[in-house]
């Protein structure tokens, strides 16, 4: 049953609509004023609200919704003015900016307080089905994905560590040493999985929500070469390989965070020195083209198929039984994600014979 809060200081119209909307199997809660109707939307959580402008002074049903819309444990209900000034355009223009969900001008027929109610509950229940398939499919790729995932560096840790519990007294010294580096490896493996797991779940959450996304899209980076030489240079120097890093750099200012350009810039640069051979080059540039931002990360690795390429995907791993190495499959989705989240896209071109390039072509500020 679904609970409406209405709000009006006519106590007459309060009980028309009250009775209208029981008759429907409505849960109905009144209130006079808007302090009270406030206090009364904090505290039964409505599914809808229907509140008058004009309650004792002027413009109460706007301080109303002002108040809710500021409040994250109401700010998502739907919420509608009713209004005698339904020729007063800039009022309904002022409401629509305030976040009002539609208007029902007074005076008005029980058949549009129907229409009016029922559209608004269908709204959200549209709006919470959806996210709910979203949050389906990502829990569904998640469980495919993780106990597959983990049982390699979880593997190494259990095993070392048994051997370390029941054999410590017959090792070496040496062989104890290789065994706790074994051991630190595998979790700090482990941690990084699980940290893109959750990295990758808060981008699939962003993603249902436009508003989320619109400000993701605000941000902007002064300076982007910075962020790539260093992280670059950074996991270079993880892999060992600082040698076989070059760099080509045009700055310009990019329309992302810091903290999310810095992940496809490692997520990248180090898949290309995780499958190319110590000796190769690894080159990672980024130019202006036109209105976009082209980041690409060039290595003359083994190279990817074309259906290794069609399939990247959160729950992905590419050549597994023939390769035991954590897969490129998630840190691929996470810029893949990242990229079209912020208006962009990513694209692979791979051969044997001259390895692979990932390009990531993202948007300029408006305002460069």
């Amino acid at each position: 049953m679904s609970k409406i809060l209405v709000i009006d200081d006519e106590s007459w119209l309060r009980e028309m609509i009250r009775l209208a909307l029981e008759q429907q199997g409505f849960e109905v809660i009144e209130s006079a004023d808007s302090t009270d109707g406030t206090a009364k939307a904090q505290q039964f959580l409505p599914d809808l609200i229907l509140c008058d402008i004009n309650m004792g002074k002027a413009d109460a049903g706007y301080a109303t919704l002002t108040k809710l819309r500021e409040d994250p444990t109401t700010a998502a209900i739907p919420f509608i003015l009713m209004t005698g000034m339904s020729n007063d355009s800039a009022s309904m223009r002022h409401g629509m900016e305030l976040g009002a969900d539609d208007y029902l001008p007074k005076p008005f027929k029980v058949d549009e307080l129907y229409a009016a109610v029922n559209a608004r509950l269908r709204k959200i229940k549209t709006v919470r089905d959806n996210a709910e398939r979203k949050l389906t499919t990502l829990r569904t790729h998640i469980s495919m994905m993780m106990p597959h995932e983990m049982r390699t560096p979880l593997n190494g840790i259990i095993s070392n560590a048994e051997l370390l519990a029941t054999s410590a007294a017959t090792l070496g010294t040496g062989t104890i040493t290789e065994m706790g580096q074994e051991i630190s490896k595998s979790g700090q493996r482990l941690e990084r999985l699980i940290e893109n797991f959750l990295f990758y779940a808060r981008l699939e959450m962003v993603a249902t929500d436009a508003d989320s996304v619109i400000a993701l899209r605000s941000a902007k980076i002064a300076q982007p070469a910075n962020t790539v030489r260093a992280t670059a240079i950074a996991q270079a120097e993880m892999a060992g390989r600082l040698a076989d890093l070059t760099l080509e750099l045009t700055d310009a200012p990019l329309a992302m965070a810091e903290e999310y350009f810095k992940k496809i810039t490692a997520e990248l640069v180090q898949n290309a020195f995780k499958f190319s051979e110590p000796g190769s080059p690894v080159q990672a540039s980024l130019k202006v083209t036109g209105e976009e931002i082209t980041f690409s990360v060039h290595d003359r690795g083994r190279g990817l198929s074309t259906e290794h390429i069609q399939r990247i995907d959160a729950y992905v791993q590419f050549e597994r039984k023939m390769r035991d190495q954590e897969g490129l499959g998630l840190g691929l989705a996470i810029a893949k994600k990242l990229a079209e989240l912020h208006g962009g896209r990513l694209a692979i071109n791979s051969s044997e014979e001259t390895g692979t390039t990932i390009v990531v072509k993202l948007p300029r500020p408006k305002n460069h």
